[in-house]
């Protein structure tokens, strides 16, 4: 099959063309014609899968044989990276079609937010927005969808996940009711559902499975304690063929803490988190594109919304919370048919979590030896859960003195002071 077989208006097959697209993916082949359709639609696709051009190339052929196209379309994304990212797509896409688009997101400067709602005004066909930015615009009366043909809501299990849901009911009842809504998830949990069957109607379903990662992914592990990490991630890095690297943390703290350590080792490395401000993130993302950055520290706000070819190590420094999170942290490495590696530090607390990543993969991923100058990590089990826990004194007695519970010499034996003091005395 082929972008031709879709009958897209000349203009946008031109511009597929000299993007050099000619074969669609998979979840572009069986939504593109749903949407071109009118209905509405669940699709279940992780990011990498070219999820974003699935929704956005039948919206331009749809907008372009319309009359109406100010404010047609409504794309909502969970971050600001992810809305200019789309932006920046559909501007690829649109380049030899009269189309225009705004991303609409919080956090820059006042200059933006005039440029923001300017756009808006004078009639952007393609809005892509962040929830909260799009709330504070509706509720001040400075933008109206009346006319409003599409929603699409990007990566809605991530937007869930921020707390989001309260927002989206709010934001679409300030939308027409007559639309066609589109709804793209990577996972499918109950609250997505719910979410589904208060604004699809009668939606069409396309799943493309999601819980394996990439087959040109060489997936590693090391078992370690905390204390190895940083020394082991040294040396992982020392190797020059890794020339893009990303190294996923567990909260902004530990982002901090990596990035200076790195750049005391003499590392090309910065952090990326909701702390900094817009500006600070669009240029530190520009940098990393451009190969003049050549590691960068995030949190799993990197695991979705970026899209970068050329990755060539994903580092989870911390394991992920969520299984899920596994697959898409990976994802951002052997993209576009490339090849890449993926390494993650197993410490004894996040053995459990290991074991779930891959009972979700279906297999199991290969733990490396620690070298010999690092010390011996942690046994690994291969079933955490059900590793016998360490045996313990259920009712401890409090007046016990040793060194582990008393090292005072209080306690215990100021309570036989006591009682033998009562015994001379006399006293009952």
């Amino acid at each position: 099959m082929t972008f031709n077989d879709f009958k897209f208006d000349s203009q946008l097959v031109e511009g597929l063309s000299s993007m050099g697209f000619s074969q669609p993916t998979p979840i572009q082949e069986q939504a593109i014609p749903i949407i071109l359709e009118g209905k509405d639609l669940i699709a279940c696709a992780q990011t990498g899968t070219g999820k974003t051009a699935a929704y956005i190339l039948p919206i331009l052929h749809k907008i372009i044989n319309t009359e109406n196209r100010h404010l047609n379309t409504l794309v909502l994304a969970p971050t600001r990276e992810l809305a200019i990212q789309i932006d920046q797509q559909v501007e690829g896409f649109s380049y030899f079609i009269d189309v225009s688009s705004i991303p609409v997101y919080g956090g820059s400067d006042g200059n933006v937010w005039v440029q923001q709602k300017k756009a808006l005004n004078e009639g952007a066909a393609i809005v892509i927005a962040t929830p909260g930015r799009l709330i504070a615009l509706l509720q001040s009366g400075d933008v109206k969808f009346d006319h409003l043909q599409h929603l699409v809501l990007d990566e809605a299990d991530r937007m869930l996940d921020m707390g989001f849901f309260d927002d989206l009911v709010k934001i679409i009842s300030y939308l027409p009711v007559v639309r066609q809504t589109i709804l793209f998830s990577a996972t499918m949990p109950p609250k997505i559902r719910t979410l589904a069957n208060k604004i699809l109607k009668d939606p069409a379903t396309v799943n493309i499975a999601i819980s394996k990662p990439a087959e040109g992914i060489l997936q590693q592990a090391y078992v370690v304690y905390d204390t190895q990490k940083f020394p082991i991630l040294k040396m992982i890095l020392s190797n020059e063929e890794y020339s893009s690297v990303i190294v996923f943390a567990s909260s902004k703290e530990n982002v901090k803490n990596l990035e200076r350590e790195m750049k005391r080792a003499g590392m090309s490395a910065k952090g990326f988190s909701s702390d900094l401000d817009q500006s600070e993130r669009e240029s530190i993302m520009r940098e990393f594109k451009a190969r003049q950055l050549r590691i960068l520290i995030g949190t799993d706000i990197l695991s979705r919304g970026i899209d970068i070819d050329g990755i060539s190590l994903v580092v989870n420094y911390d394991a992920p919370p969520d299984p899920e999170d596994y697959i898409h942290r990976i994802g951002r490495t052997a993209r576009a048919s490339t090849t890449g590696t993926a390494i993650t530090f197993i410490n004894e607390k996040d053995q459990v979590k290991f074991n779930s990543i891959e009972n979700l993969i279906g297999s199991e991923v290969p733990k490396l030896e620690i070298p010999e100058e690092f010390g011996k990590g942690p046994v690994y089990h291969t079933d955490a859960r059900r590793r016998p826990a360490p045996t313990r004194n259920k009712y401890p007695n409090p007046h016990k003195t040793t060194p582990s519970n008393n090292p005072t010499g209080t306690g215990g034996e100021k309570k036989k002071k006591f009682w033998n003091n009562k015994r001379k005395t006399g006293d009952k």
